[in-house]
């Protein structure tokens, strides 16, 4: 099994692209395009949705991966904390939502089209606000996930402290 470190690295990677496609695609943008592309589709969130649940699990048995770095100012160290546990318990946040769509739904939704995930309850007041909620709760980690780019760049570029080396793969090293 690979350190801690390097499989949180190819797990940060890999999500990266993933989570800006379900920022832009909808399964309403899928839907007309037949039932492959919807199948494709919800197999990616099925792998996009393990991920999160697994960085989750690791966070609650170890707690955050890396520590703030000794060139940040006390307030940034603070900052720092805050944007990787809103990130984490943010994205947990999102999979627990999906999973309540699927529990309110009126018929048996199936992750990736082979994993049931839910018993349908039908409550469809509740489906529709927990929809709502579902979509506003990924576009707030959005955010989050934007501020937390911004940072790291900015930790990089101003205080060059190579905060982008610590999670980009070494080849990328010699571009940053």
């Amino acid at each position: 099994m690979p350190a801690r470190r390097t499989w949180l690295k190819a797990m940060h990677g890999a999500m990266i692209p993933m989570f800006i496609w379900f920022l832009v695609v909808t399964p309403a943008d899928v839907v007309p395009l037949g039932p492959a592309a919807f199948q494709a589709h919800s197999l990616l969130a099925l792998v996009f949705v393990t991920m999160v649940l697994v960085w989750y699990a690791d966070y609650l048995r170890r707690g955050l991966a890396g520590r703030p770095g000794p060139k940040l100012p006390p307030a940034a160290r603070v900052v720092h904390r805050w944007l990787h546990i809103s990130l984490i318990w943010g994205l947990f946040g999102v999979a627990l939502t999906g999973f309540l769509l699927g529990l309110t739904s009126e018929r048996l939704l199936k992750a990736g089209g082979i994993l049931p995930f839910a018993p349908p309850l039908d409550f469809k007041a509740a489906n529709a606000f927990i929809g709502k909620v579902h979509i506003y709760e990924y576009y707030l980690v959005a955010v989050i996930a934007a501020f937390h780019a911004l940072f790291h760049i900015w930790r990089h570029t101003a205080l060059r402290d190579n905060a982008l080396r610590i999670m980009a793969p070494k080849r990328w090293h010699k571009y940053l």
